[in-house]
Parts: structure tokens; C-alpha cells; sequence
């Protein structure tokens, strides 16, 4: 008898020990849990553009910033109404021909405190041989933005040319995220970048 009730208190001795290691070990791991950094999004300090809006870059696409001195050597292709492009998103490293342009300013309709809608008006009128322009208010990423759907004609490759672009207002004076494209096989083929810029869309810190 006195061998059967040691090894039963051996028993629940260790039972309690592997019991305490168990409770232990979880309230640990809790406890040594880290907090998610945001993952860093094209627009963010320390990105190929920083900008007053950030979004997800599509996959292989090319981010680069663009300089004043560039906008400066660019001339009249350097301005379009009140804004200034700020950053190309080259899409010929995911297989497509055409770019995302990033325009900014801080003038005109583009100044703080204008309305999203009058800047896409301004952006837009300034294109050449614009036509079939429809503006319509929405959320992008949950900030209100204008968006456009209009075409353009090229007299040198005698085509039309779909375009599609979205205004927002910021703290830091109106932006435009605009789609361009070879050709309309490309502008299409180019969407999903665009609509994923508008989903993730974002005022930057």
C-alpha cells in the first residue's frame, strides 16, 4: 500500500508540473505576441514616389518619381491643367505598354480645399481632342473621389484611345491617378492595375 500511494503522488506530482509548463507556455506566447507593422504602400516615406496619396503598386509594375527638373525639360507635356506629374508606373515589366501617371499640385483647382470634381474637369478639358467625358462621384479606399471615363483621338496613329482617371483632395492640394494605354487592348489589359490602386487608396501620414 505504502508503494501504491507514493507512486500516485508521483503521479500528480507530475501531472502538475507538465500541467503548470502547459499554462505556462500559452500565457507566454501570448504575451511575447507582435504587434502587425502596416505593410509600406507605393506613396509611403521611403517608396519609389512619395506622394500625398499611397495604394499597391501591381505586381512587376515600375514605380519611378519624377523630378521638377524633368517637369521642367518636359515643357507643355510637363503640366496638365493645374497638376504636375509625380510619379510613372511603368507596366512593360508586367508585359503591358502604357503607364499609371500620378499628377499633384496645389494651385488652381488643385489648391486645398477645392472639390474633387471641379479638378477633374480642369484635367480633363486640358487632354487634346478629348470626347465622351463621364464624370461620376465615388469611394476609393473610402475617400471620396471623382472618377473619369473618356477617350481621346490621335491624329498621327488615327485612333481613338480610351483613358480613365481619378481625382482626390487632399491636405496637400488635388492628385490624379490616370490610366493611358498603346491602344485600347492595352488600356484594358492595364485595369486591374488601376482598380487596384482605387481599392487601396489612402491619405499618407
Amino acid at each position: 500500500m505504502r508503494k501504491v500511494s507514493l507512486a500516485a503522488v508521483a503521479a500528480v506530482v507530475v501531472m502538475s508540473v507538465l500541467s503548470g509548463c502547459s499554462f505556462g507556455g500559452g500565457g507566454s506566447e501570448g504575451g511575447g505576441e507582435k504587434k502587425k507593422v502596416p505593410e509600406k504602400k507605393l506613396g509611403d516615406k521611403g517608396t519609389a514616389c512619395e506622394l500625398p496619396v499611397h495604394f499597391t503598386l501591381a505586381t512587376s509594375w515600375k514605380a519611378e518619381a519624377i523630378t521638377q527638373e524633368t517637369v521642367d525639360q518636359m515643357g507643355p507635356l510637363g503640366h496638365q491643367g493645374p497638376l504636375t506629374p509625380a510619379c510613372e508606373l511603368d507596366a512593360k515589366p508586367a508585359g503591358h505598354i502604357g503607364f499609371l501617371t500620378v499628377w499633384s499640385g496645389t494651385k488652381g483647382a488643385a489648391a486645398p480645399g477645392g472639390t474633387s470634381r471641379a479638378l477633374m474637369k480642369k484635367f480633363v478639358a486640358a487632354e487634346n481632342f478629348e470626347s465622351n467625358v463621364k464624370l461620376r462621384e465615388t469611394k476609393a479606399g473610402g475617400l471620396a473621389v471623382t472618377e473619369a471615363t473618356y477617350t481621346v483621338t490621335d491624329l498621327a496613329a488615327g485612333e481613338v484611345k480610351p483613358k480613365r482617371a481619378l481625382a482626390v483632395m487632399t491636405k496637400h492640394g488635388g492628385v490624379v491617378i490616370h490610366l493611358g494605354g498603346l491602344d485600347a487592348d492595352e488600356h484594358k489589359a492595364m485595369l486591374p492595375a488601376f482598380e487596384l490602386a482605387k481599392k487601396t487608396l489612402g491619405l499618407t501620414a
